[in-house]
């Protein structure tokens, strides 16, 4: 089955209430191609591998969590920006992508889906008053030591992470999926016993270290997969058409 490419869009532009969530890239449909959709494939980035997957499959439109058209970037359509765009336009593909508004919503945000496979019990915003937040705070079923949940991390991951270990167990815990390794100092001061994301700076080791947090990073890419697949699933039941998620493994 079909379904109009704007009608499409119009629901996942609500769905994820993307009118009322200030971001550094615009939300949305961000190329337009053929009017009509069937097939659907999701990635979390669009990269020139997953539009070559997409093409391949004779997708109708990429779905993602990092598109184009980044803040402060150079807006020259030269070198592999014009091959992504030319891959798009050339097949009549259409990209729709979707940054902040995928991290906070609280079916299939990034955030919640990760919790989910991770057995963490949502509590609620790591700062409940800052409307931009998108981290979250809650707890393990259990307390478990931190090399303990570290193999957990690994084995739903697939990805081994980095771990700074403190001396003692995780049953509280911070997250936020992607490059938030700054809001460690939020989870230091939610008293969280562990703080999990995907990316790490060198400060954020002696943060973790001097205050006696855990912390790890599983990787950007990793710990951003699930939100992009809950929203294909949800399009895909809600219009009756194909998704299909393709993972193009990034090692950060």
């Amino acid at each position: 089955m079909a379904i109009a490419l704007s009608e499409l869009v119009k629901e996942a532009d609500r769905y994820l209430a993307v009118s009322g969530i200030a971001d550094y890239c615009p939300n949305g449909l961000q190329v337009e191609g053929r009017p009509r959709v069937s097939r659907v494939v999701s990635g979390v980035t669009a990269s020139q591998a997953l539009l070559d997957a997409a093409v391949e499959v004779g997708a109708d439109l990429v779905l993602v969590h990092h598109g184009y058209f980044w803040r402060n970037e150079n807006p020259c359509v030269v070198g592999n920006k014009r091959r992504r765009l030319h891959t798009l336009l050339s097949n009549e593909i259409s990209l729709l992508a979707y940054h902040l508004p995928l991290d906070v919503h609280p079916e299939v945000g990034n955030n919640v889906q990760l919790g989910r496979r991770l057995g963490l019990r949502v509590e609620g915003a790591l700062e409940p008053g800052n409307p931009r937040s998108v981290g979250l705070i809650g707890c393990l079923a259990e307390p478990v030591a931190a090399l303990e949940f570290a193999r957990q991390v690994h084995q739903v991951l697939g990805r081994q992470p980095l771990l700074i270990e403190a001396e003692r167990p995780i049953h509280r815990i911070a997250w936020c999926t992607g490059a938030a390794q700054g809001y460690i100092e939020q989870a230091i001061a939610a008293d969280a016993d562990a703080y999990l994301t995907g990316e790490v700076s060198e400060a954020t080791v002696h943060s973790a270290r001097e205050n006696g947090i855990n912390f790890l990073a599983a990787g950007h890419h990793a710990t951003e997969r699930y939100g992009v697949q809950a929203l294909g699933e949800y399009l895909a039941r809600t219009f009756d058409v194909e998704h299909l998620f393709v993972d193009c493994p990034n090692p950060v």
